[in-house]
C-alpha cells in the first residue's frame, strides 16, 4: 500500500506533541514516559531491557534513567548480578504513572473519536505486527 510511512509519520510529531504538552505539567517527556511505561508493565527491569524494547542506545535510556532518579520516580538497585541495575517504579512514580495514564487515555479516547469500533480495534492490533515485520526485516 503505496503511502502508508508517509500517513503513518505525520502521526507521530503531533502525537509526541501532544503527549510532551500533556507530560509537561508532571516535568516529563514521552521519552521519559516510555521508561515508566515500561517498568510499569514489566516489572523492576534492566536498562539493556528497557534500550530493546525500545530499539535505543543504553546510554541513552540510562540518562533517562539517571533525570527519573533524580525526580523521584523511579531507583535503581543491584541485581542478581552486580554488574546489572534493576531499575524499579517508587510509590512516587505510580502515583505519577496513575494521572498520566488517566489523562493519556483521555486524550486517547479523544483522536480516536468518530472512527468507529471495529476500525480502532484493528488499527490497535495491526501496529504490534508491523513493528515485529519490520524488526524481523521482512
Amino acid at each position: 500500500m503505496q503511502g502508508f510511512f508517509q500517513r503513518f509519520i505525520s502521526l507521530y510529531r503531533p502525537i509526541i506533541n501532544e503527549l510532551n504538552n500533556l507530560l509537561g505539567e508532571y516535568d516529563l517527556s514521552y521519552s521519559l514516559w516510555q521508561v515508566i511505561y515500561f517498568i510499569k508493565n514489566n516489572g523492576p527491569s534492566a536498562l539493556v531491557d528497557i534500550s530493546n524494547y525500545y530499539n535505543v542506545e543504553k546510554p541513552t535510556i540510562t540518562r533517562r534513567v539517571q533525570r527519573l532518579e533524580e525526580m523521584n520516580i523511579v531507583q535503581v538497585v543491584p541485581g542478581k548480578d552486580k554488574r546489572e541495575k534493576l531499575v524499579h517504579i517508587t510509590s512516587t512514580g505510580e502515583e505519577i504513572y496513575q494521572s498520566c495514564r488517566e489523562k493519556i487515555t483521555e486524550l486517547e479516547n479523544t483522536v480516536m473519536e468518530g472512527i468507529p469500533l471495529d476500525a480502532q480495534v484493528t488499527v490497535f492490533e495491526t501496529l504490534p505486527q508491523i513493528k515485529k515485520n519490520i524488526m524481523e526485516g521482512k
